[in-house]
């Protein structure tokens, strides 16, 4: 592989630097010897690569929505270099075996690194624990662990869990939503907009009151609890009370949950059917303040594709979920850089460093420096486009987006001194 120069990145926000690439890791840029590929990133902003700690890639069972290397086509268009695939496949991701299944079939795409993330209990079922050691233990290395779409509800069951990972500095990601509090058809947030509509609506309290519980339990056992795709300001309000008793909690927001509001359910347009719902304005306030102040240390994505004959029908009927791995940081861009409300320092902290320190990458979330990893994003931060959805590398269409004038920042993904994706000028 012939050296990589990029000249003039803006590293940060804090001035133009050149970055050599030599066999996968950043070299001091005096190094470079003989015959170099050039890369002109005069303009860019250098992010080290983004890391998605919430992907749905549906392989194996539901190729007809995503594959694993149509999944990741649409992480290195979107700026990231590694994604923790989600446990709800078919067969759900319970097993060592299924583990090391989702690994390999990542390691044959090569366009980002595929991180399986494991079940905590045997078939999402919120009965039993899954084998969480040895999938810990397998060349998976599985760190993290959860059943996303489905809460673990038994106070006991999670308590187990959180013992159990302990041991090997796992992680518990916890889908928060009490199934009894919320109710059975429950399709978009409970206030003024479900009454209007006659759908059945969550409480925000149905988020928080997992929240308050799991806080507890993390305490209890002194390990790792992680609180998926936050909605609203009270759960926030109680993420920040356990951080400021010292308790080993981490949280993430989806993107979607800090642009989008419950007026886009109006039109009963089933795109916008999404696992926790959109909320009120206030809500989108305080998870964009608790990002900021670090209340929230994370962006994912719920990168959620759906064919169309699941996701085209009656709201109440349609599937849960949208795609995100294009847009995420363009939102982010738009949301929190260009408001002022973050710097890219900050950025990077929530969509890059945070998110593998948490799932424990090492070879992730790196400083863009001599000797470490050569995972980055280039950004133009003055880039725009109205987004198509057809455009998409992903197989599903269902894009929250499409139509929208947003931030199109990508240039060019690196992962492990590759090229990955580069926009075609």
């Amino acid at each position: 592989m012939r050296d990589l120069l990029i000249r003039g990145a803006d590293l940060l926000g804090r001035g133009p630097s050149d970055l050599l690439i030599r066999d996968g890791r950043f070299l001091d840029p005096g190094d470079a010897n003989g015959v170099v590929d050039q890369f002109d990133a005069d303009g860019l902003v250098a992010l080290p690569g983004l890391v998605d700690l919430h992907t749905h890639l549906r392989e194996p069972g539901r190729e007809d929505a995503e594959t694993v290397d149509s999944g990741t086509m649409a992480a290195a268009r979107g700026g990231f270099t590694a994604v923790l695939a989600m446990a709800n496949t078919d067969p759900v991701t319970d097993t060592a075996e299924a583990a090391v299944h989702v690994a390999s079939l990542g390691a044959r795409t090569g366009h980002a690194e595929v991180v399986p993330v494991g079940a905590v209990s045997k078939g999402l079922a919120g009965a039993e624990l899954a084998e969480l050691g040895l999938m810990a233990r397998s060349s998976a290395g599985v760190r993290v662990f959860s059943d996303d779409g489905h809460c673990v509800a038994d106070a006991r069951l999670m308590r187990r869990a959180l013992e159990y990972v302990r041991a090997f500095d796992g992680v518990i990601a916890q889908h928060a939503q009490d199934p009894q509090l919320a109710g059975p058809g429950a399709c978009c947030h409970e206030g003024e907009i479900s009454g209007k509509l006659g759908l059945p609506g969550w409480p925000a309290a149905a988020e928080a009151g997992v929240v308050a519980r799991d806080v507890q339990i993390a305490e209890l056992t002194r390990s790792r609890l992680h609180i998926c795709h936050v909605s609203c300001a009270e759960t926030v309000d109680v993420i920040r009370w356990a951080k400021q008793r010292g308790i080993n909690v981490t949280a993430e927001v989806a993107p979607h949950h800090l642009m989008l509001t419950t007026s886009e359910v109006a039109g009963y347009d089933p795109t916008y059917k999404v696992n926790p719902p959109l909320r009120p304005d206030e809500h989108v306030e305080a998870v964009r303040e608790a990002l900021a102040d670090g209340t929230i240390d994370a962006v994912a994505t719920d990168h959620a594709p759906h064919a169309r004959h699941d996701k085209e029908h009656a709201f109440a009927e349609a599937a849960f979920g949208m795609l995100g791995l294009e847009t995420a940081l363009a939102v982010v861009l738009e949301t929190m850089i260009n408001s002022a409300r973050m710097s890219w320092s900050e950025l990077a902290k929530r969509m890059s460093i945070m998110p593998a320190h948490i799932a424990r990458l090492a070879d992730q979330g790196c400083a863009l420096v001599a000797g470490e990893p050569a995972n980055l994003v280039l950004v133009d931060p003055a880039a725009r486009a109205i987004v198509d959805r057809n455009a998409s590398t992903s197989l599903s269409r269902n894009n929250p987006w499409h139509g929208r004038e947003l931030p199109d920042p990508v240039v060019a993904t690196i992962w492990a001194g590759r090229i990955t994706y580069q926009k075609q000028l």
